[in-house]
């Protein structure tokens, strides 16, 4: 989620809430644009269908496929589903280990994900628009778990042997790191593409008097 902040900061405070539009309106002269435009639309319906999608394959995995019970299912050689309790955030980081600490991720967490939905509705380019949703809808995901059990349901097991290339993970995951990727490539890529404003090689002449004919 620090990555998100990063991004933010490197596009130089471009997000706005409320944009003035050209022309007046009212007495101020000004006027904000819509919140909900048709690309906010379809990324709100994005995490949605993220956020949905999440946890119903978790309740399939708890609830019919009983993984909890059984701890580990071989679906290929190099993937399993194998049910995790992640107390943490990510990559193990602060560890709820107690019921404090617990609804104090539940708090930070939900804070993220305000702060992603407010960007997402400050967005006009699709690309960015769906990254965010890709977190946003992964966030509430993980929020929901941590809020009902106190911890994150993981369960996807890449392997090679004994070794794991991953951390075990989870859809929800998934879905927040392609968005971050999204988000830091154009931040960079799109910042780097930015063209330097014009500058007269010979400011001196625009000084000069046009010749005598």
């Amino acid at each position: 989620m620090r990555s998100l902040l990063a991004a933010s900061a490197r596009s130089g405070g471009r997000w706005r809430l409320v944009r003035p539009l050209r022309g007046s309106a009212g007495a101020s002269g000004e006027r904000g644009v819509k919140l909900i435009t048709p690309n906010r639309l379809i990324g709100l319906l994005l995490a949605a269908t993220i956020f949905l999608a999440d946890q119903l394959l978790k309740a399939f995995l708890l609830g019919p496929l009983r993984l909890r019970e059984v701890e580990a299912i071989e679906l290929l050689p190099f993937f399993d589903l194998r049910f995790t309790q992640n107390f943490g955030v990510s990559l193990g980081m602060l560890t709820a280990t107690s019921m404090e600490m617990r609804w104090l991720l539940v708090a930070f967490t939900a804070l993220i994900a305000l702060v992603v939905l407010v960007w997402l509705l400050r967005e006009r380019a699709m690309a960015d628009i769906a990254a965010l949703a890709l977190v946003l809808g992964g966030a509430l995901g993980n929020i929901r778990d941590r809020y009902l059990y106190g911890f994150v349901v993981d369960y996807a097991d890449f392997h090679i042997g004994s070794f794991r290339p991953f951390l075990i993970f989870n859809l929800a995951d998934a879905a927040i790191t392609i968005g971050v990727v999204i988000i830091l490539a154009r931040s960079f890529f799109l910042r780097e593409k930015q063209p330097e404003p014009d500058r007269d090689p010979n400011p001196d002449d625009a000084e000069q008097s046009p010749a005598e004919t």
